[in-house]
């Protein structure tokens, strides 16, 4: 038992003994540097800023196609890039910018509406890209007219009774 004690003892004084080499001094200021720029550009992100985020296309005829472009700017300090656009139901749908808008630079995003439903109608679509908030949202409306006889409408009439 009192081998045992002192083999391991020996051992363990050997073990911390034989690191003397500094970690400090295998460190690379390059990769310091690097790794420090790219850190600090860790929190950069682009920014979607619209000059609108809601449109209103009024009053339409129902199966009446109206479209409108949402056009924003890159406000932030990366390159932005667009991923993907979807609307909240097929009626509506959004065409983007597939290259990447630099800083500063303007991009455009198109929504054409079918012009389905009835009387006030709202779609969303959401805009997934590399933003810091992963999602952007835009609104559409329009209030849709039902063309003349459609269901839903009825006549009552007056018995002479």
């Amino acid at each position: 038992m009192k081998k045992s004690i002192l083999i391991l003892a020996v051992l363990s004084a050997f073990i911390f003994t034989s690191c003397k080499d500094n970690a400090a001094d295998k460190v690379n200021e390059e990769n310091v540097a690097a790794a420090a720029d790219r850190d600090a550009k860790a929190g950069d992100y682009p920014v979607m800023t619209f000059a609108e985020t809601e449109f209103d296309f009024g009053t339409i005829d129902q199966g009446t196609a109206v479209e409108h472009i949402f056009k924003f700017t890159n406000t932030g300090n990366a390159p932005l890039v667009i991923v993907d656009a979807k609307s909240s139901c097929g009626c509506t749908v959004p065409e983007y910018t597939k290259a990447p808008v630099a800083p500063g630079e303007e991009g455009e995003l198109l929504v054409k509406f079918n012009g389905s439903g009835k009387n006030q109608v709202s779609k969303t679509v959401t805009i997934t890209a590399n933003t810091e908030a992963g999602k952007e949202t835009l609104k559409i409306k329009a209030f849709v007219n039902a063309p003349e006889g459609a269901a839903g409408t009825s006549t009552i009439q007056a018995s002479g009774n």
